[in-house]
């Protein structure tokens, strides 16, 4: 079984404002939420980028500063000398050698520290010759041997930076290959220095967490995958957090440097920047917390729900109010209907409102009157037909009045009906018929009535003496002339073939017959008579009129006549008649 459900005016109109809303706020929320999440995360990912390159060049620096000042300490002609002496003695007498020594190795390296200063945390240097045996260390184990130890080896190579660890966290060191004063490129080193520092200066910078907000941080990682700086998350974390994320894989395995989302070494999603580089064996990561990121985005979002929430409310308020004023003349506009159509014509709106249901209330008002004195004439009449005797069913007017009659008339309409469908020959009437009805319409003319295939037509009370209406009289018929091939095109489009027809026209007194069953009139007498006569003279497509006629419309310039010349017409209709003609204009 159906259930229907039934909508008033006014549930629609909510309903229809309700839904209008919900979408315009759906999109405009839709479109403000994207706009803000792509603005939020735009400025997100600039601070982070911003962070990442400021503190990736700021380390990258410290390291190329501190491998230049072991350089420095390198390339001193005076420890270059001595390593180059210790290089020539045998090996038994090594140790006496270094003892001797050992106070021109420290000379070197005090006035080494005092140069460069002591900010750079400083602790221990090491200088060893090309077969790895130490010849000078600020620490303990001088005499230990280094060849074969990873550092040794490939500070014979170059200069570079490496960390280890220590209980208190890591240690930097400082690797730098020692060369003859007047060594040329291709020379094999004499030896390697190897400083060990502090990382003070490297952690302040990386241990900040200005501008990183509650969950960001910034920390470097080597080319092993481990974390070389304290995490904020996690404690001890140094040489013991690996890293093996989307940055990191970027920068050691492509050299690029990459900003977006992907997880971090906790496994929780970041927005995070990087800083490859590679050179130096690290890369620094500059990571927030996804959800931090997403944050003001989230309550954004919130608070367009709740703002939407509240319009549509406020909306479906108004709206309520709204549809009220408008059903509540409607509903009074419905219910006026219902008792007219219980035969109550007295009843009427009286609604005053300024706008569009006004008007409607005032056309109502007026038709219930109309059809209440239309209804009183209906009765009357009916009185009057009551009394009537017999069949009496006309009743002629006392006076009389003069008219220009017209007749319409189709030529040769049985053979063309001969050839039609009974639906195609009704179609062709009412083409025909209505077509020309309009053109005596136009020019403010009466349709009389239709009697088979042709149409009467008048001008009641025309004044023989007004140019103007004897001129319009005559420019109507002349109308249905020159419409000939526009008629012939409606025919066509209903495929039915082109007809031809006769115009006649005639001016003088008529009786006027009203009916007692109808409000329409007729006319009768010599002059409607004559106009069908003549009608049945007149060439196809043409026009004829009668001589009373002619002699009102003789002298208008802009029309030719041409008299039917036969004593036989003459004689048997003891009237003359002529055909119009519009004059052709010479150029």
């Amino acid at each position: 079984m159906k259930v229907l459900i039934s909508f008033n005016l006014s549930k629609k109109l909510i309903l229809l404002v309700m839904i209008v809303s919900i979408i315009a706020l759906s999109v405009t929320g839709f479109l403000s939420f994207n706009y803000a999440d792509q603005i939020l995360k735009e400025r997100a990912g600039d601070q982070l980028l911003g962070e990442s390159t400021v503190r990736g060049d700021t380390i990258r620096l410290l390291f190329e500063s501190r491998i230049e000042q072991n350089n420095i300490l390198a390339n001193d002609p005076m420890i270059q000398s001595l390593v180059l002496k210790m290089n020539d003695i045998p090996e038994g007498n090594l140790d006496g050698s270094k003892d001797l020594n050992r106070r021109d190795f420290l000379i070197q390296v005090q006035a080494f520290q005092e140069l460069i200063g002591f900010s750079i945390g400083f602790e221990d240097v090491k200088i060893i010759g090309n077969g790895g045996h130490v010849y000078f260390s600020l620490g303990s184990n001088a005499n230990e041997n280094f060849l074969g130890d990873q550092l040794f080896e490939r500070g014979l190579q170059q200069s570079f930076i490496e960390f280890e660890p220590t209980e208190s966290g890591k240690k930097m060191i400082v690797v730098s290959p020692v060369y003859a004063d007047d060594s040329k490129k291709g020379d094999e080193p004499i030896g390697v220095i190897i400083s060990k520092m502090r990382t003070a200066s490297i952690d302040s910078v990386l241990l900040s967490r200005s501008g990183l907000g509650e969950t960001g941080e910034v920390y470097i990682v080597n080319e092993h995958l481990l974390m070389l700086s304290e995490s904020r998350f996690f404690e001890n974390a140094v040489f013991k957090q690996k890293v093996d994320t989307l940055g990191v894989q970027k920068c050691f395995d492509d050299g690029q440097e990459t900003l977006g989302f992907y997880p971090d070494y906790r496994g929780i999603p970041i927005y995070g920047s990087s800083y490859c580089a590679k050179d130096l064996g690290i890369v620094l990561l500059a990571e927030i917390d996804k959800a931090e990121v997403e944050k003001p985005i989230n309550v954004l979002q919130n608070r367009i729900l709740l703002t939407g929430i509240v319009i549509t409310i406020g909306m479906g308020i108004t709206t309520f109010a709204i549809s009220k004023s408008i059903s509540k003349p409607l509903i009074k506009l419905k219910n006026a209907a219902n008792k007219i159509s219980d035969g109550n014509f007295d009843v009427r709106t009286d609604i005053k409102t300024g706008d569009e249901i006004g008007e409607l209330s005032h056309a109502f008002d007026s038709m219930a009157q109309k059809l209440q004195e239309s209804l009183i004439e209906i009765r009357k009449k009916e009185e009057v037909i009551k009394q009537l005797k017999g069949d009496m069913l006309l009743k002629f007017s006392q006076h009389e009045q003069n008219d220009c009659v017209g007749v319409i008339d189709m030529t040769d309409s049985t053979r063309i009906s001969s050839k039609l469908s009974n639906e195609d020959v009704s179609k062709m009437y009412e083409i025909f018929l209505n077509f020309m009805a309009k053109i005596v319409h136009k020019h403010n003319g009466e349709v009389v009535k239709n009697i088979g295939d042709a149409l009467m037509f008048r001008f009641a009370n025309v004044d023989s003496n007004d140019p103007v209406a004897m001129k319009n009289v005559l420019e109507c018929c002349l109308s249905m002339i020159d419409s000939h091939d526009e008629l012939k095109k409606e025919l066509n489009a209903e495929k039915i073939p082109g007809l031809d027809y006769k115009i006649s026209a005639t001016y003088g007194e008529v009786k006027v017959a009203e009916s007692t069953t109808s409000n329409t009139s007729d006319i009768f007498g010599p002059t409607v008579n004559r106009c069908f006569k003549i009608n049945s003279l007149c060439p196809k497509n043409s026009i004829v009129v009668g001589i009373n006629l002619y002699k009102i419309l003789k002298d208008f310039p802009e029309y030719e006549f041409v008299q039917f010349c036969s004593i036989e017409i003459k004689k048997k209709y003891d009237y003359s008649i002529f055909e119009v003609k519009r004059k052709i204009k010479k150029s």
